[in-house]
């Protein structure tokens, strides 16, 4: 199966095409590695290849599944392969060998799915940008000069330059829809407790976390979703099911819907032209298709991000470099992580047990008034970021940020940042360029990214929609009509 004829199809048309016998698919298979080996060097987005492994499911998937046979690519963060390294972007796990799949990895081998590789990830999946010391930085298929965002940065820029049609991804803070935006992709954020986190973890970020893909087409991305979604044995959350399988969703034209958007930048700061362009674009597509328009107060502010959310990145991140000790079997050492990972860790243990458990009560608060939002409006629509994508090292800490980083980490005096202007400037760094994303991880809402807007640099620019928690349906309906009335699967960037 030659490349021009590969990329044509989604996974649902690959899989077809497999099933009616128009293809095998080891032709599929082939064609899979074969791009990756062609486009990989220049973006590096895989960073683990599972090429026996792929081989060996080829006599074992159930050819009825509803991908069977379709090449897949798994983000290196989370998620447990069985006899598979999962590194997490840290030096410190080098060795690590998983002893069982993640409930998540049964059900993408119950779903068909032929595991070809691992993709890059940040350090614990910490930052929007995927430039991990261990690996190196993915660059942006649509401009190499370019981050895919993160943490799936590797997933969406495999998936954006041909390799596989749809990829794992998670979110925690954006993390889906965040390399979409970038990427050119459709990325949802799944209602918590939509889809397993078991059974190494109950849920990670303290429920912030939600697995997903990122991929080409909407109904992929249900399709999937109705193979992997479900409750599992244990699990901390859990969440009505849907009243139909989000594939038939897809098909059915959504009722007239009232939209309220945004492009007010939360802390106050400037929000770039072309994502402003971007909702602009979407509002006048949305107003054609019927549905009612207008502009509204985000349910959310800085305040929410600045303590609510970065005091959960802090404590989790302490709890990582633990779980890293287990492993070593020793403390970890500042050389076993990347610096900034290694402060927050050290921040994140200055901070007392009744700090943390005050900012997860502010979860609450943000839910609330999302709630309300709700009764009003059945979507949000705001730019999924408040900056095209950057630029490769663009959120990288500056020379003088490392010293004066270092010098703090060697005297031992990271506590003394707490409450200090040091953090709020980092923080206000990156929620400058991702403002719009982290509030439906505190409230476990459903949130997609759609790429309906390029700039003039060619570069995607996305817009996303959140709905209220469980409403997946609302998303998916609206999307597939967007994708119809103005379609993105034939754009693809010149690599």
């Amino acid at each position: 199966m030659q490349f021009d004829e590969y990329i044509k199809h989604d996974a649902l048309g690959l899989a077809a095409l497999i099933r009616e016998k128009q293809v095998s698919a080891q032709e599929v298979l082939e064609a899979a590695m074969a791009r990756l080996e062609a486009v990989n060097p220049q973006i590096n987005a895989v960073i683990h290849k599972m090429y026996d492994e792929a081989k060996a499911m080829l006599s074992q998937y159930d050819p009825q599944a509803p991908f069977a046979g379709v090449p897949f690519l798994l983000k290196d963060l989370g998620i447990h392969i069985k006899g598979q390294p999962l590194l997490t972007g840290c030096r410190g796990y080098k060795g690590f060998v998983s002893s069982e799949d993640s409930e998540i990895v049964a059900r993408y081998r119950k779903a068909g799915l032929l595991f070809v590789g691992r993709t890059n990830v940040p350090e614990f999946g910490l930052t929007p940008f995927t430039e991990p010391q261990l690996f190196g930085p993915t660059k942006n298929p649509w401009n190499l000069l370019h981050s895919p965002g993160g943490s799936s940065g590797g997933s969406a820029a495999a998936v954006a330059a041909g390799i596989v049609p749809m990829a794992t991804a998670s979110d925690g803070g954006g993390s889906i829809r965040i390399p979409a935006a970038c990427c050119g992709l459709f990325g949802l954020k799944t209602s918590r407790g939509r889809t397993p986190m078991g059974q190494r973890w109950g849920e990670m970020w303290s429920g912030a976390v939600v697995e997903h893909v990122v991929s080409r087409s909407v109904r992929d991305s249900a399709a999937i979703l109705d193979a992997i979604q479900g409750e599992t044995l244990g699990a901390p959350y859990r969440i009505q099911d849907p009243v139909k399988p989000y594939l038939q969703e897809i098909m059915q034209t959504p009722e007239k819907l009232t939209i309220g958007y945004s492009v007010a930048h939360p802390f106050g700061l400037p929000v770039h032209n072309d994502c402003q362009k971007a909702v602009l674009h979407t509002v006048k597509l949305l107003q054609d298709l019927g549905h009612q328009v207008e502009m509204c107060e985000l349910p959310y502010q800085a305040e929410d991000f600045k303590f609510t959310f970065l005091t959960m990145i802090l404590g989790e991140t302490a709890a990582d470099l633990k779980e890293l000790g287990d492993f070593l079997g020793r403390r970890p050492k500042r050389s076993d992580v990347e610096l900034n990972t290694w402060l927050l860790a050290e921040l994140g243990k200055a901070y007392t047990a009744q700090e943390f458990a005050y900012a997860k009560r502010r979860w609450n608060d943000i839910s609330r008034r999302c709630g309300v939002f709700h009764q009003k409006y059945d979507l949000l629509l705001t730019p999924t970021l408040a900056l095209p994508p950057i630029r490769i090292g663009q959120l990288q800490n500056t020379v003088s940020e490392n010293t004066m980083l270092n010098l703090i980490g060697t005297l031992g005096i990271t506590k003394w940042l707490k409450g200090g202007k040091v953090i709020d400037q980092l923080a206000e760094k990156t929620f400058g360029y991702i403002p719009f994303t982290p509030a439906a991880n505190l409230t476990g809402q459903p949130s997609a990214s759609l790429p309906l807007y390029w700039n003039q640099d060619q570069l995607p620019i996305g817009v996303q929609f959140t709905a209220a928690l469980n409403r997946e349906d609302i998303i998916f309906r609206l999307s597939a009509q967007l994708e119809q009335a103005q379609p993105w699967f034939h754009k693809r960037p010149a690599l």
